[in-house]
Parts: structure tokens; C-alpha cells; sequence
């Protein structure tokens, strides 16, 4: 079974997102986290078993996106877990940095649940070679 960790202070993305993962794949575990000291604490302490993907919202109070990933690629227990960073933003200066910093892929927040859904099966597909259905 897949494990994934959104990250996301804002908890109706959160629910969205976690929607569209079942509704792609039931059998994914979708984990969450408020904020990413809180998903840095819960990752560190075993709150959280190891994800197989982890996505974070740029956007944040307390750490935001990019300290988060920065932590997560400094730290040697979770720098081998693909990170997706999952923002409203569509500037190419975020998708260059976060890139450089270490993250998988970028994807920015769509309007609509479908997007969404078919954003993660293209991504299950290219990360994890399942494929649709």
C-alpha cells in the first residue's frame, strides 16, 4: 500500500486533495499535516509512518514550503522520500527554486476535483508506474 503526507495549512485542500487521491486509488493511504513543523515532528516521532510521496503547499504559516522541503532533503531518515510540491503558484521562479532544492515535481492547485484526479493518476503513473484504469 502507498503512503502519501499532504501537507496544507488550509484544511478544505487537504480534504480535496485526500478526495481525489480515494477516488484515484482507494488503496493509497492519504496522511496530513497542518503546517510543516507539524509534519517534521510527526515524520521525526513516528506520528507518521514513512510516506511514499509528500506534498507540500508552498504557503504556509510557522515553516512554509520551501523551509519544509530544505528540512526534509536535510534530514538523512527522510531525504530519500520524493517531495511534489502542491501550490497555488504558477510562477516559473517557484517551479526552478523548489526543483533545485530537490523537489520531484510541481503541481499547481486546480479549480476543479476532476484536474485534480487526473493530475495524480498522471503522477501515480510517472512516479510509481501504475496505471489507469
Amino acid at each position: 500500500m502507498l503512503r502519501f503526507l499532504i501537507i496544507d495549512d488550509d484544511e478544505d485542500d487537504r480534504e480535496l486533495f485526500c478526495t481525489a487521491v480515494d477516488d484515484v486509488e482507494p488503496t493509497i493511504q492519504c496522511m496530513t499535516a497542518d503546517d510543516g513543523e507539524d509534519a517534521l515532528r510527526g515524520l521525526r516521532y513516528g506520528r507518521f509512518p514513512k510516506p511514499d510521496l509528500i506534498f507540500i503547499d508552498l504557503n504556509m504559516p510557522r515553516l512554509n514550503g520551501v523551509q519544509t522541503l530544505i528540512e526534509l532533503k536535510k534530514d538523512c531518515h527522510l531525504n530519500d522520500i520524493p517531495v511534489v510540491i502542491y501550490s497555488t503558484s504558477k510562477l516559473e521562479r517557484d517551479k526552478r527554486e523548489t526543483a533545485r532544492l530537490g523537489a520531484a515535481g510541481f503541481i499547481t492547485k486546480p479549480t476543479a476535483l476532476s484536474e485534480l484526479q487526473v493530475a495524480i493518476t498522471d503522477l501515480l503513473h510517472d512516479q510509481f508506474h501504475i496505471h489507469r484504469k
